[in-house]
């Protein structure tokens, strides 16, 4: 997943040519073409435990590493190479994996689904993933014709799409309607969301070591459980600074990156051990109309609370009290959430 970061706009111009990957871009943090770097980043998630950063690698255009004056003055590594951000990620795949790191899939948004020699790394190492793509991503089903995503949309209508959560999210189940897809390959699907009020569409090209169970649940757990990296960038930018580094070399932007990236890791792996001692919510709702507890109960310390708590304590008495007032007021606001929407669902 690609994180992007704006700089602020105190930098001078000269500043701005000088900071390490820096260029104008389209920015989603700021709603506009601004300057920014661009890092990928990969998050290690677990259902119903929390996530965490544990890689990145910053990515540096081409016209920077080919330009002798700029790398100096950008503090580049001298034998550095260009890399796309789908090889950025096999880098950072291949450390993760010869480090032991076990993984049940590899999720990605287009960016990476879109890169062959990402999905050719995994399916080497007999590594599942579910990899977003374009609409114009061309499959060839059993047959033998070959459609592209959006094609294939129109032939998976035409059979049963079911309904089912992508997850639990801070207002209760995600509901899309699912449909898949087999390929030519035996090992090969195409995993298709559909938005149940505006009907979009989002594709998700899936592979599947020999060996392993092939279940439309799985497929769809997997994909559901791509959104908490971004929930990470959020964390590491208001809570810890991600974005706020007043650096321009390469080394020093590399290091800030690692120490908020630790950071966040001892905030999430606080929050995962924690989460059944705090967790005192009511239990949610399961029909419309229905009256709210008495006592909505408090929500489970979170990753964004630890890293206050430690970075920004406030005297005991008070920090308690806000503490509970707050973790109780989302517990409340969660509760109605839901069953909002399982009044919108009836």
């Amino acid at each position: 997943m690609t994180e992007r970061r704006r700089l602020r706009p105190w930098l001078t111009r000269e500043l701005k040519i000088t900071t390490a990957g820096v260029q104008r871009q389209y920015l989603g943090c700021a709603g506009k073409v601004a300057n920014g770097i661009n890092t990928v980043h990969l998050a290690y998630v677990r259902e119903d435990a929390g996530h965490a950063l544990i890689g990145a690698r910053q990515w540096i255009p081409r016209a920077q590493i080919a330009d002798p004056a700029r790398s100096a003055v950008m503090g580049l590594p001298p034998d550095l190479e260009f890399r796309t951000k789908g090889q950025l990620a096999i880098d950072i795949a291949a450390e993760a994996l010869a480090d032991g790191i076990c993984f049940d899939f590899f999720c990605g948004d287009e960016v990476y689904g879109s890169c062959t020699e990402l999905r050719e790394f995994l399916e080497s190492r007999g590594q599942a993933y579910v990899l977003r793509v374009a609409r114009n991503f061309r499959l060839t089903l059993p047959g033998g014709q070959r459609l592209t995503c959006a094609d294939a949309a129109q032939v998976a209508a035409a059979r049963h799409c079911e309904t089912r959560s992508a997850g639990t999210g801070a207002r209760g189940q995600r509901w899309y309607g699912w449909s898949w897809l087999a390929t030519a390959s035996a090992q090969h699907y195409l995993l298709i969301r559909r938005h149940l009020k505006t009907g979009e569409l989002a594709f998700h090209y899936c592979f599947v070591p020999e060996g392993q169970p092939v279940t439309l649940t799985r497929l769809i757990r997997a994909a559901g459980l791509r959104w908490p990296v971004e929930e990470q960038f959020r964390a590491g930018k208001d809570l810890l600074g991600l974005d706020e580094s007043q650096v321009r070399l390469y080394p020093a932007i590399a290091r800030h990156t690692v120490l908020v990236t630790a950071a966040l890791a001892i905030c999430a792996v606080t929050a995962a051990q924690l989460k059944n001692r705090t967790d005192t919510q009511a239990p949610p709702p399961v029909r419309p109309g229905q009256a709210p507890p008495a006592d909505p109960g408090m929500i489970p310390l979170t990753t964004a609370e630890i890293a206050r708590l430690l970075a920004r304590p406030a005297p005991p008495g008070a920090a308690v009290r806000w503490l509970t007032f707050r973790r109780r007021h989302q517990a409340r606001a969660r509760w109605y959430h839901q069953r909002t929407r399982l009044t919108r669902n009836q």
